[in-house]
Order: C-alpha cells, then structure tokens, then sequence
C-alpha cells in the first residue's frame, strides 16, 4: 500500500486544506479502513466557521466524522473484523469505567474517545471503537446509507428521550437535515407532525419527509396560533428545537401544552441564555430537556432503522464530490444554512 493518502486537515476558522498526508499507522486492536464515503454534517460545518470543537477537534487535526468504508487491514488481536469487510465506525466510543459510564450516561463518559478523519482515503479506527462502535454493513446497504447512523443515533437517543408515543403533536423547528429526520423519525414513531421553518423550500422537504403540516417560523405569536389551532387549541405534545438559537429554545416552550416536553436539541453558542416563565414551567408541569451526542446502544438501533430502510440516504444526501472540492462544499453549506447532506468519495 502506498504510505501517502490525501486528507482534509483543519488548520483554523475557515482554513481546511486537502494535502498529502502519511496513511495511519494502526497498532494493537485498530482497523484501518478506506473510506467510501463521508457526509457532511452541521457539526462539521460549525467546526469549519469556528475553526474548532472544544470537545471532538483541536487544530491542526484531521477532519470528518461521519463514515463508511471496507477494512483494509486489522491490528493484532481484532476478533471478529477482518480486511474486506464493509464497515460504519461511530465517531466515539465511551470508557465504561467512570462515574458517568457507570449510570448508564455513556454520551457523558468523562474520557469519551472522538475519531476524526473522515475525510481522508483511510482512517485508523482506535481499538476501543473497535470493540464497542464499529458494524458490518448490511449486504443490501450502501455506504452512504450506512454513514447517516451516525447522526441518527443523536436525533434517536433525543426523540426517545421525550417519550414521544404514536398519535403525539410533535413540533419540530428548524428543517436542516437533523430536523428532518426529527421529522421522519418522529413520523416512524406514528406521531402527527408539525414541521416549522425558515423556507418554503425546506417546509416543502419536511412534507415529503411526512411531516402533516408545515409552518413558516417568521413570528412567533402567529406560529403560536396556528400550533394551537392544528391541536384542538391545546398546543404541541413534544416540541423539538433542532436550530440552536436561544429564541427559538424559548420558543419551543411557548408552543407546548400543558405537561408537554421541549427538546433542546440544538447547541446554541457559548456563553448565551434563556428566559423561561418559572410560573408556567411550574403550574403546567413543562418537562425540559437536552440531547447531546449518542451511545452504542443508540448506534446499534440507528443501524437497524436504516437497514429496514426507515431512513435512507437519498431522502438527506443530495450530491456527491470528490474530496478535492471539500473546501468549496464548506464554504456552500456556510453560506447556504440548512442545506442538504453532501457525499465526499475520496
């Protein structure tokens, strides 16, 4: 094998270069793997704006995160992995050990492993996501399918988490590729949807998803209304945020009914806040809640709903391009906020 590959390397606020690098080393326990396909996704997309993720990436760093590819060489003592094997490697993997792993909060894991490097020829897959969040893929799967489960895990373990039951009104704001899945998802689960966003274009995407109505989020008291009137005049039994702005967290309160479940999903930036009306929060019983990351538990699940074909990636990967163009993807999706998923094929 030649010991230079092509790989994206982020340097910095907006400064991502795709040069030649060495091809990873693997040692005891690794898998190396080529990749096939990586998708791009928000979280890559704040990455690139900020030019770093105080908790998954620190520059100068390879970059990506989401992947599917076919093994190409295993360290000692890999079981049940072997070269040729089409796998999806989660982009994490929990210790197990610490307080957090030991409640059950792997997504808190206080040593939580990340692995970059998507967008590269290969990657090296650490030991510990070998043994706890690497899969086959399914013979009938393609690798783009098989890369969305990554991302799903998230949106599941946060629908989940609001105990969303079949016949729910379930709002969700914000119609990027997250929230729609929130969409279809939540449609999965036999809920009624309520799909709120920015453009009709995205709305008109959120219908095909199986969203039942679609609003335009432009003021806040006419959605309210209308989310009151498309519910009996109760409003939304779950509301997911899937933005990350504190008024639209706000926002997701004021269109609950009452004993109903706001989702924070959506990261807002560090450092702001939310005011919340303490007296409805109270009387009404409002439950609030966060999201954040995924477990293998939820990667395992993610995989069985792509592979029954409940989620598929022609419904969010709506180009392919070649890694040399990454950085012209990036600047697009900066500038085209909520943009569909894009294939790199390395």
């Amino acid at each position: 094998m030649n010991k230079q590959m092509m790989a994206a390397v982020l340097y910095g606020r907006e400064q991502v270069r795709v040069e030649q690098v060495s091809v990873p080393q693997i040692e005891k326990g690794d898998v190396l793997v080529r990749v096939r396909a990586a998708l791009t996704c928000g979280t890559d997309v704040k990455v690139f704006r900020r030019g770093y993720h105080a908790k998954m990436i620190v520059p100068p760093a390879l970059f990506g995160h989401e992947l599917a590819g076919d093994i190409v060489a295993v360290g000692e003592h890999v079981e049940g992995f072997h070269a040729g094997q089409r796998v999806v490697a989660a982009n994490s993997a929990p210790c197990l050990n610490c307080f957090y792993c030991r409640k059950g909060l792997e997504n808190l894991c206080e040593d939580l492993l990340f692995n970059n490097g998507a967008y590269a020829e290969f990657i090296r897959i650490p030991a510990r996501i070998v043994q706890r969040n690497l899969y086959e893929i399914p013979g009938h799967l393609g690798y783009p399918d098989a890369a969305l489960i990554e991302p799903l895990a998230c949106v599941l373990k946060g629908l989940e988490e609001t105990h969303v039951r079949p016949g729910d009104n379930v709002v969700v704001i914000g119609q990027g590729p997250i929230g729609l899945m929130f969409v279809r998802l939540a449609k999965v689960y036999g809920a009624r949807v309520i799909a709120l966003g920015r453009r009709t274009s995205q709305l008109d995407r959120a219908l095909r998803m199986g969203a039942h109505d679609a609003l335009l989020n432009t003021d806040a008291e006419d959605v309210m209304r209308q989310v009151r009137g498309l519910t009996g005049g109760y409003g939304a039994d779950v509301v997911i945020e899937a933005v990350g702005n504190p008024e639209t967290w706000e926002l997701a309160v004021r269109l609950l009914r009452r004993g109903g479940t706001a989702q924070f999903f959506g990261g807002c930036p560090s450092d702001t806040r939310i005011m919340l009306e303490t007296q409805v929060l109270h009387y009404s019983e409002i439950k609030c809640v966060a999201s954040f990351h995924h477990t293998p538990s939820y990667i395992r699940k993610a995989l069985d709903i792509v592979s029954r074909g409940d989620i598929t990636a022609r419904d969010f990967v709506n180009r392919e391009e070649p890694l040399t163009n990454l950085l012209e993807v990036m600047r697009h999706l900066m500038s085209h906020n909520g943009h569909m998923k894009t294939a790199i094929i390395p």
